[in-house]
Order: structure tokens, then C-alpha cells, then sequence
């Protein structure tokens, strides 16, 4: 980022003091393709320019004092895409973990691929243990790529699990909470999403954190990915300290 960047950043910052800053920000990284489209390119293109936007709103939501990003990467139902398509986001998640890796060390960024291991090519496999493994005794930002997700799998993977416990004797049913599943999530101990923004325009959640995000606020801004900056991230944080936050309670 360049010095200018960083000092409008961070008089972006001190005029905003009072903000409440979200915990948690999800997004659903939409509009890659039209994007690249509109320009005349490839979808691919869309994609890696994409990847770009990936390293601003990480550096920026550090910076910011968030304390979790979660990244719609790879859903379930992308496997239908153009082979072309794939292969190439699957080589988006090399390049990105091998390129940036070191600095999201020094940063003290905690990674966390959530999502399911089946399908996933091997190198993709071994690049994103690597980078959970480098991270994983960092403290800070925690960055979750849910890459091969799906909100509905997630759900019924934890149910598997807690029905197995039950049938083992370690748990029963009255000991099952809202916490219990949350545990077993893919996000377990990490706190639920306060903002979720899907990019683009597209009016809809596509499976995406089904469980985590029954409180959360749901932004859907025109702009499409690849052009979102630190300008913008700013002002979804306004328009969040502008909503009325009332977990089904009265104020």
C-alpha cells in the first residue's frame, strides 16, 4: 500500500473515533466475473483481480481493530463451473497462501480454511495446512476462507457429531444447546458474524454461514468485488453503527 494510502487511511480512521467497530465482518465475494466482463476480460481475470481486493480488506480490518473476517471463497455448488473456472480459483488459493503468507505471519493473522477436505486437489490441500499450521499460535485478526463450504453441510456435519457423542454416552440430549452446535461448527470459538456483505448487488445468502448469521446485519452494495477499497469498507461500518441492533428484544 502506498504512503498516501496509509495517511488517508488513517485520517479515515481519527474522524471516525466513535465507530463501533463489528467483531466479526463475513463476505460473500460476489461479482468477479461481470466485473472482468464488463471490461472485455476473461471471468479469470475477475478472479485474480479479486484475489487483490482479498489482501486490502485483510490489511484493512487489522488495522481497524476487527477481530474476525470470514471469505466466501469456494462454495460447494462452484465444482459446477467451467473446468477452466476452477482450476483456476483452485490455483488463486496456491498463489495467494505462497505469496502472502509470510506477511500475514508477521501480522499475527490467525488462518482458518473452513470448509470440507473432499475433492480438494493435493497441493491445495498441502498449501492450506501449511499456512494454518504457520498461524495458528498468532493472536491476531483470525481469517476464515470458507473454500469448499457449504452452511447446510456445516450443519449437518455437527449433527453427526453431537449424535455420536450421544450414542457414545458423552453426551445427552438435554445437554444439547444452541452452544453445543455452535461448538461444532467449523467456526467453533470463533464469535458468530456481527456484519455479513455480499458485493454485487445479488439480494440472497447462498448457503453461506446458515447458523452464525441468524443476528447478524446483511449489507448487498452494487459494487461488485474487485473495486472494493478502504473507502468503502469505511462506510459499510457507518452504515452498521446506523442499524438498530435488537436481538428480537425492544429498545
Amino acid at each position: 500500500m502506498a504512503l498516501s494510502d496509509l495517511l488517508q487511511k488513517k485520517n479515515m480512521v481519527q474522524q471516525d473515533e466513535t465507530l463501533n467497530i463489528p467483531r466479526h465482518i463475513a463476505f460473500i465475494m460476489d461479482g468477479n466475473g461481470r466485473w472482468a466482463k464488463k471490461r472485455g476480460l476473461p471471468r479469470t481475470a475477475g478472479h485474480r483481480a479479486g484475489v487483490e481486493t482479498l489482501r486490502r480488506v485483510i490489511r484493512f480490518c487489522g488495522n481497524m481493530g476487527v477481530e474476525a473476517v470470514t471469505f466466501y471463497a469456494f462454495s460447494t455448488e462452484n465444482w459446477k463451473r467451467p473446468t477452466e473456472e476452477v482450476e483456476t480459483l483452485m490455483n488463486l488459493v496456491v498463489e495467494f497462501f505462497r505469496s502472502e503468507i509470510d506477511e500475514l505471519v508477521a501480522e499475527g493473522a490467525v488462518i482458518r480454511i473452513i470448509g470440507s477436505r473432499l475433492g480438494v486437489p493435493q497441493k491445495v490441500l498441502e498449501t492450506i495446512e501449511q499456512a494454518q499450521e504457520r498461524t495458528c499460535d498468532n493472536h491476531g485478526i483470525i481469517v476464515n476462507i470458507a473454500f469448499n463450504y457449504g452452511g447446510r453441510m456445516e450443519i449437518t456435519e455437527a449433527v453427526k457429531e453431537i449424535a455420536l457423542k450421544v450414542c457414545a454416552g458423552e453426551l445427552t440430549i438435554d445437554e444439547i444447546t444452541e452452544q453445543t452446535i455452535s461448538d461444532h461448527l467449523y467456526t467453533a470459538g470463533v464469535c458468530d458474524p456481527d456484519l455479513v456483505v455480499r458485493t454485487s448487488g445479488e439480494q440472497r445468502i447462498s448457503n453461506f454461514l446458515l447458523y452464525q448469521s441468524a443476528y447478524a446485519e446483511y449489507m448487498f452494495p452494487e459494487t461488485a468485488w474487485p473495486d472494493v477499497d478502504e473507502e468503502f469498507l469505511m462506510d459499510m461500518i457507518r452504515a452498521y453503527n446506523g442499524r438498530d441492533r435488537r436481538f428480537g428484544g425492544v429498545k
